[in-house]
C-alpha cells in the first residue's frame, strides 16, 4: 500500500467510526452544528431564486443539510460530492429525517477526479476537503474548477488545513502528518490569491487548532493553522 492509500483508509477508519457512533447536529463532536462561515453566506442570496450549490467532501451533510433547508423554498439544489458510502448513505438518510431529500443530490466521487460544470453555481464549498486530493498538481486543478464553475456574482468558501503536524502524545514524538496535501501557511495563501485574481476576498482567516485523534493505538495531537478563505466573482473578473 503506498502512502497515499495509506493516508485514505486511515481517514475512511476515523470517518466511519465518527459517523457510526456520533449523530448529525447531536453534541459530542464536530458534527454538532454546522460551520458558521458557510451560514453566514446565505443572507446574500437572500433575494436569488434556482440556487445552485455544491458542496465538495460533504460528509453525512454538516452544511449541506441546512444548505438545502435554506434554499428550499428558492428551487435550489445541492449537489453533495464524496468519496465515502459511509458518509453518503447517511446523508441520504439525513436528508429524509430533514426533509430536504428533494433538494440534495448525492455523488459518489473522489473530489480530485470530479468535473464541475462551468459557469454552474452560485456557492460552492469545501470544507475540511482539498487537503485530501491526491498531489499538488491536483490541488491546483480542482480549485480553478471551483473558480470556472462558479456564475458571476458566486461565491467559493475554502476552509483548508496547511502546516499540518501530528505528534505522539505519549511520546512527544513528532509522526508523519497523514494528509496528502500539506502546503506551508503562506504557499497555500499564495495559491489561493493568485487563482482567485480579480474577485473580491469576503473572508479570509487564519486560526491556530490543536485537538486530539487517535491513529491506530495512538493518542495524537494535530496541529493546524486552519485557513478561511471566502471570495465573490466579481463579473468583469477572470480567473487565472
Amino acid at each position: 500500500m503506498n502512502r497515499i492509500d495509506f493516508i485514505r483508509n486511515e481517514e475512511r477508519k476515523y470517518h466511519d467510526h465518527c459517523y457510526e457512533h456520533f449523530t448529525l447536529f447531536e453534541e459530542g463532536s464536530w458534527l454538532y452544528k454546522p460551520v458558521k462561515t458557510v451560514m453566514d453566506l446565505m443572507p446574500m442570496f437572500i433575494n436569488k431564486e434556482n440556487i445552485n450549490v455544491l458542496d465538495l467532501g460533504s460528509g453525512v451533510g454538516r452544511n449541506s443539510i441546512p444548505l438545502a433547508e435554506a434554499i428550499k423554498d428558492k428551487q435550489g439544489k445541492v449537489i453533495c460530492v464524496d468519496l465515502l458510502d459511509s458518509a453518503l448513505s447517511r446523508l441520504r438518510e439525513y436528508s429524509k429525517k430533514y426533509d430536504v431529500e428533494d433538494v440534495i443530490r448525492t455523488v459518489k466521487a473522489d473530489i480530485g477526479n470530479y468535473e464541475i460544470i462551468p459557469n454552474e453555481y452560485d456557492l460552492i464549498i469545501a470544507v475540511s476537503a482539498l487537503e485530501h486530493v491526491r498531489s499538488e498538481i491536483i490541488f491546483e486543478k480542482v480549485v480553478h474548477q471551483m473558480a470556472d464553475g462558479t456564475k458571476n456574482g458566486g461565491i467559493n468558501c475554502l476552509i483548508v488545513n496547511s502546516e499540518v503536524e501530528e505528534i505522539n502524545i505519549e511520546t512527544n514524538e513528532k509522526m508523519d502528518a497523514l494528509m496528502e496535501v500539506n502546503f506551508s501557511t503562506e504557499t497555500m495563501m499564495n495559491k489561493l490569491s493568485s487563482i482567485y485574481t480579480g474577485w473580491e476576498v469576503i473572508k479570509t482567516i487564519v486560526k491556530p487548532l490543536a485537538y486530539n485523534i487517535t491513529r491506530g493505538e495512538s493518542n495524537v495531537l494535530l496541529k493546524t493553522n486552519a485557513i478561511t478563505f471566502v471570495t465573490r466573482k466579481n463579473k468583469v473578473s477572470m480567473c487565472n
